[in-house]
């Protein structure tokens, strides 16, 4: 049996300028839920095919993928603080810009532009949280992931609210509340002092030799081809209305929430790392399994999206803290690499979906789906050896240190 670090420390005892950027991970990852109940609407109103529409999807994962490459040749040079801030300029010019979109290629055009400042923000605010916050490493990790669930449990509610108004709603609604999040993180983060080493560009692609990286990366990239399948694609068949469609993300993400802060550390603390995700993957293998069974009987099909948010949840926490202590490199450089991995499965997934559905049927995708967190398992199976080191660091209450990447350098 597994146990995480102890800390007396709450992770939501912190200080004012880590809430700032916490706040601003609300709203960036509501980004993410915040189109999916005006799907329908866009596809109606545009004239646009589901495939269409699912590249609001595509083109800001799949250029957040790659801007992740850069953010920290940018961070190494500018400093965290003003990489965080470029990043919050371009998301609320983007996304205000995407609201005042004529047509859908415009609209999915500027979603690419809101990825590069999504890029930008993500990978450096995690690293700022990890290297600000009180409560250790952990905690800051739970800081995150509270952050990211709530932006997934919001975004789709906020996105169902204001959609039921005009889809352009929801895209001038994320733009005001970045510039919210723009003014509190110019006002309270502290410029940070610049790495002693310029990050280049290729050292996240450099990051992936180390296997524990690479194979934790490739297994993150399958379970994001399943969970973007089911938040790309699954609204269509529901045959909800925005609001609807809204609260049945907004009960999915609140799951999502609960078990990232809640659930997957006392599950870590019980089975630890690699039994609970195995047994993760498994049972969301299954829920998406059944989704693809009865993708058109819409009460199946909802409840099976809600309850895989408690999966998505513990996914996120366990693999996240996984991850961070397995690098053997810079935070900074690892959650650039696993992100672009892991981001371009999430990118192409949706897309793929509405393709697969105009060539055969909308049950397609979800088994394809389903397959990916198989392989995902698989995969994972063969970071035994790196999982059981995390679960070492982590229980001993330390930080990854040179030990672990010169291991891990002569693996790879």
């Amino acid at each position: 049996m597994s146990h995480s670090p102890r800390s007396g420390a709450s992770p939501f005892r912190q200080p004012k300028a880590v809430f700032a950027v916490a706040f601003a991970c609300v709203v960036s990852f509501m980004g993410i839920g915040l189109v999916d109940p005006i799907l329908p609407a866009i596809s109606h109103d545009l004239n646009a095919t589901p495939s269409q529409v699912t590249l609001l999807f595509t083109s800001y994962l799949v250029v957040t993928a790659v801007a992740m490459l850069i953010t920290g040749w940018v961070s190494s040079r500018i400093g965290a603080k003003y990489t965080l801030i470029a990043g919050l300029v371009l998301i609320v010019v983007f996304s205000a810009l995407a609201g005042a979109s004529p047509g859908i290629g415009s609209i999915v055009g500027f979603r690419a532009g809101w990825g590069v400042g999504n890029a930008l923000f993500i990978a450096t605010s995690l690293a700022v949280i990890v290297a600000s916050a009180s409560g250790g490493f952990a905690g800051a990790i739970i800081l995150y992931e509270a952050a990211l669930g709530l932006g997934i449990a919001v975004g789709p509610l906020l996105g169902g609210l204001l959609g039921h108004l005009s889809w352009r709603g929801p895209f001038y609604g994320v733009s005001v509340l970045m510039a919210v999040a723009l003014i509190a993180t110019v006002v309270l983060v502290e410029p940070t002092p610049r790495p002693a080493r310029r990050t280049s560009l290729l050292d996240p692609l450099r990051a992936l030799r180390h296997r524990g990286l690479l194979t934790m990366s490739l297994t993150a990239l399958c379970y994001n081809w399943a969970f973007f399948t089911v938040l790309g694609y699954a609204p269509f068949p529901m045959g909800l209305d925005a609001i609807q469609l809204g609260f049945v993300f907004a009960g999915w993400g609140l799951l999502v929430a609960v078990f990232s802060v809640f659930g997957a550390p006392v599950l870590q603390r019980w089975f630890g790392i690699a039994r609970t995700l195995y047994a993760n993957l498994a049972l969301f293998a299954v829920t998406v399994l059944v989704i693809a069974v009865w993708t058109t009987h819409p009460p199946v099909l909802v409840a099976a999206v809600i309850v895989a948010g408690v999966f998505i949840g513990v996914n996120n926490t366990v693999t996240t803290q996984a991850v961070m202590t397995v690098a053997p490199v810079e935070r900074p450089v690892a959650s650039a690499a696993y992100g672009f991995v892991r981001f371009i499965g999430g990118g192409l997934a949706p897309f793929a979906a509405g393709k697969l559905v105009e060539h055969t049927n909308v049950h397609v995708p979800f088994y394809i789906a389903t397959g990916t967190l198989v392989l995902g398992i698989l995969i994972l199976a063969t970071a035994h050896g790196h999982l059981a080191q995390a679960e070492r660091v982590q229980a001993g209450g330390a930080e990854p240190g040179p030990p672990l990447a010169t291991a891990d350098a002569a693996t790879a």
